[in-house]
């Protein structure tokens, strides 16, 4: 009652005037990691290097991952390690991850992989990168990883389509925080199928927004809030639909890229959007 009193709904439009865009949606992964680096555990996590940020753009995920120069100076800002590089490329695109972390002494926790930082690359699609050479039909994460098993020997090429690199910082998870997923870029913790990434050019943090998409993967009417942006959400009418943390929100996350119609509510009386 008091949103209705208080609040105006206003459909959103691009520039074009129509009111029809899409929605895809993300998620905060979760894998198993280790602190020291073997058993199959040698893919790593970085945290921001020191000096980092003086020159920008940095380098690109292939001059990280294949200079020994490089290699040699991120030693030692190893978060974790991971047994698979695709995984670890999808803890970069999703911004975020938990880890269930296996230490030195043998005691297991959880912790949160916090996006920290990128090497200013711009976001390259590996799902685009292999439609466009015929290799796959669905790009759809599923699809994706059905690729990748079956195409062993040029996964490398596949992660370094994508230029784009991910820092990270470790955050400790309490009773509290993990019932919540990660900070989105308004700095607050994102709320599970109510927290939706947008662009901010088009619509400010923290604005409630009213969301409809008609399926096929998820159908949606409901309220969300703008709570986040990412790199690929360009555009008036364009969402990222924070599905929450593990594998069966990853999977219809990966599923999801369907039509949609926003309209956001702003305060009577005041200037509109």
């Amino acid at each position: 009652n008091w949103m209705m009193a208080t609040l105006q709904p206003y459909r959103v439009e691009a520039t074009t005037g129509s009111p029809d865009g899409m929605l895809t949606s993300y998620y905060e992964p979760m894998y198993g990691a280790r602190r020291v680096q073997g058993n199959g555990f040698n893919v790593p996590v970085y945290q921001t290097p020191v000096g980092f940020g003086k020159r920008k753009p940095w380098l690109s995920r292939q001059q990280i991952e294949s200079s020994p120069s490089v290699q040699a100076a991120l030693a030692g800002h190893e978060i974790a390690w991971l047994d698979d590089p695709v995984k670890v490329l999808v803890l970069h695109i999703q911004g975020s991850g938990r880890l269930n972390m296996t230490e030195p002494d043998g005691r297991q926790r959880q912790v949160r992989a916090a996006f920290a930082a990128t090497n200013d690359h711009p976001y390259r699609s590996v799902g685009k990168w292999l439609l466009e050479r015929g290799l796959v039909r669905d790009a759809t994460w599923p699809g994706i990883t059905a690729w990748t098993q079956a195409n062993p020997s040029r996964v490398q090429e596949m992660l370094w389509s994508n230029p784009r690199y991910v820092f990270f910082r470790e955050e400790a998870l309490d009773e509290v925080s993990s019932n919540f997923g990660p900070k989105g870029a308004q700095g607050v913790p994102l709320t599970a199928e109510r927290s939706i990434a947008v662009d901010r050019r088009s619509i400010p943090y923290g604005t409630p927004v009213w969301l409809s998409s008609s399926g096929p993967t998820q159908a949606l009417n409901r309220l969300v809030l703008a709570q986040d942006t990412g790199s690929a959400i360009v555009g008036a009418v364009r969402a990222d639909y924070f599905m929450g943390s593990g594998e069966i929100a990853g999977d219809i996350a990966g599923r999801t890229k369907q039509d949609l119609r926003l309209w956001v509510l702003w305060p009577k009386g005041a200037p509109a959007p």
